[in-house]
């Protein structure tokens, strides 16, 4: 049957359909309120003037479809196919950053807070985004000084025969250390920092003050007078709350730009009226807009665009102004509206709007002009200063700062012969050769990189704790997964926390963070921020090769000299320290060797030069 006769036998009702090429491969993922009358369209006559149209058609062998019981699960199951797939021809989200969310680990028997920027089905419990990046890491922050809830690397699984400086500058209960806390007292903190995350800030104050006067009642005057402490804390959160949330609703406002087949998007996030971050959007290779540039539909983009990014998501803002009108608009404001009200007790309508005048549409068009210096910046190659890089690179790693010192570790050797390592340090926009290391590796033996790492960590953070000196925004590993758990098991055994710490892999140059390595970031080739951290990792290699060359280069030159009879490491060592080289050595005579050695060894070298 070929393509035709099955078009004519797929059924009328809603669904998806799936175009595939002659390999099989999935090239298009749509869906239509009725099946057999959407893909027909395809072969329209009119329609093959339409770039993308005309290439689809002409690359299209096979089509299947997967029929649905309305449009809204048509709409749902397009999007998670188009994820899956991955298709050539439809639109594919391409982010800039994703924003963090605040991860419980409710699975655990201890539960702990991190900061995290994928959703995972693990049990744990997320709550977010949060943006900017750094007010996920402000929260974490106030729920280890006030609720005592760590976000260690340390296993819980087990006792510690001591605990980690958390718990002594209280910041931690101490649950890896056998009667510093109860499972009693470490829920009390788990249940009132879920209170915490989910807002629910009444209930959580009532709590507390229950506590407090019970405390107060049998005489814990100490135990009552953190509660009260704690009160105060929860109801200035939640006093600063009312004055934000009197002040405008929750809105995402959308622009762009599109040139010469590349496209550049911003979304502003709009906050109780306040833009509080933007985001950018870039696409540069859309072969469905080849060689017509009106082949860009910016309706069809939209659509696509805007259930990519909000199906599924936890969080959907009440209001979404988008630059144009599009055919799934009102399907898409019922699914997303139905989704919110799963995960909430007050039911909210998600509006998607057009605004055409007024305020709402100059916000649009700021968001418009911000894409097209996006565009510029991104396409038109203009250099961002080094602050902007900074603060990208905070933001991609989940960094708590800018980072202002990154020191980077290397390790280099030829099977095992003659190891050494490198650090080298970058400061405030530059590389410091001033700070510069070399190590030679003194406990290893033979081809071991991650006993090499773990050396060299150690032997530098051991002296950077002795001399109480700062540690640095980032420690880079050059490596991949094992390299960066070498050297955060070396910082653990100096009891050093939560430092900041990530590896570059060479070849697929991913970026591992330590803590999320389920979550590699994998950065567009044109990212300043891979462009910096690459300049730092080959840095580091150079320097450590160099390292490796010149100690090689001793090692061959002293070989020949070692195979006389009667000369020892040391007679090498002066020799070549007093003649320069095995070539001068080589050209001296009895009395020029004496001055340095025996009279016997003299002869012994002038005898084996000889021969």
């Amino acid at each position: 049957m070929d393509l035709q006769e099955k078009i004519r036998t797929i059924p009328t009702e809603p669904g998806v359909y799936l175009y595939k090429n002659a390999e099989g491969e999935v090239i298009y993922v749509g869906k239509a309120k009725n099946l057999r009358s959407r893909v027909a369209s395809y072969f329209h006559e009119g329609r093959w003037e339409d770039a993308k149209t005309g290439t689809l058609v002409r690359e299209a062998a096979d089509v299947e479809y997967i029929v649905v019981a309305n449009n809204k699960e048509a709409l749902a199951l397009e999007n998670n196919l188009i994820k899956q797939r991955k298709p050539r021809f439809n639109i594919l989200l391409r982010d800039d950053k994703t924003y963090p969310y605040v991860k419980l680990t409710l699975a655990e028997r201890f539960p702990r807070v991190y900061v995290t920027r994928r959703l995972r089905k693990d049990g744990s419990a997320y709550y977010g985004p949060y943006f900017p990046g750094n007010l996920a890491y402000r929260i974490v922050d106030l729920i280890h000084r006030n609720f005592l809830v760590p976000s260690c690397k340390v296993d819980l699984t087990r006792y510690h025969p001591r605990p980690c400086l958390q718990y002594y500058i209280k910041r931690c209960l101490g649950p890896c250390v056998k009667e510093l806390t109860t499972p009693e007292i470490y829920q009390e903190a788990v249940r009132d920092t879920k209170l915490l995350l989910e807002g629910r800030q009444t209930d959580l104050s009532r709590s507390l003050r229950e506590r407090m006067e019970d405390a107060a009642a049998v005489q814990e005057f100490e135990r009552a007078a953190r509660y009260r402490d704690l009160i105060s804390t929860v109801d200035q959160l939640q006093e600063k709350q009312r004055i934000a949330s009197a002040e405008g609703d929750d809105a995402d406002v959308f622009g762009y730009h599109y040139e010469g087949g590349m496209l550049a998007v911003n979304l502003f996030h709009m906050r109780r009226g306040k833009v509080l971050d933007r985001r950018e959007f870039f696409w540069e290779d859309l072969p469905e807009f080849e060689g017509l540039e009106s082949g860009f539909i910016p309706g069809e983009f939209f659509s696509t665009f805007l259930k990519q990014l909000y199906i599924g998501q936890p969080y959907v803002p009440r209001n979404v102004y988008v630059p144009v009108e599009f055919e799934d608009r009102e399907v898409l404001e019922d699914l997303l509206s139905e989704q919110v009200a799963e995960k909430s007790t007050r039911p909210t309508r998600i509006n998607i709007l057009v605004p055409v005048r007024g305020e709402k549409r100059s916000l649009i068009d700021l968001a418009g002009n911000n894409a097209k210096q996006s565009y510029d910046q991104r396409f038109r190659v203009m250099k961002p200063n080094m602050k902007a890089i900074q603060e990208a690179l905070q933001d991609t790693l989940g960094l708590p700062d800018p980072p202002k010192r990154i020191e980077c570790f290397d390790i280099s050797h030829i099977q095992g012969a003659e190891t050494v390592a490198s650090m080298v340090v970058w400061e405030d926009g530059r590389m410091k050769k001033s700070d510069y290391r070399k190590f030679i590796i003194k406990t290893v033996e033979g081809v071991d990189d991650f006993a090499s790492m773990r050396e060299v960590v150690t032997r530098r953070y051991k002296r950077i704790q002795e001399e109480k000196k700062p540690m640095p925004s980032l420690v880079l590993i050059d490596g991949g997964l094992g390299q960066l758990h070498a050297a955060a098991e070396s910082l653990e055994s100096l009891e050093i926390i939560n430092q900041p710490l990530a590896s570059i892999a060479k070849r697929e140059e991913i970026i591992y963070v330590y803590g999320q390595e389920n979550e590699p970031i994998a950065l567009d080739h044109h990212s300043p921020v891979l462009h910096l951290v690459q300049l730092i990792r080959d840095e580091a290699h150079r320097f450590a090769v160099t390292f490796h060359r010149k100690r090689r280069q001793i090692r061959d030159r002293s070989t020949e000299l070692r195979e006389i009879p009667g000369v020892g490491e040391n007679t090498t060592r002066r020799l070549l320290q007093h003649f320069g080289s095995v070539q001068a050595v080589r050209q001296a005579d009895v009395a020029a060797l004496s001055a340095v050695v025996t009279r016997n060894q003299a002869e012994a070298i002038m005898g084996h030069f000889r021969k």
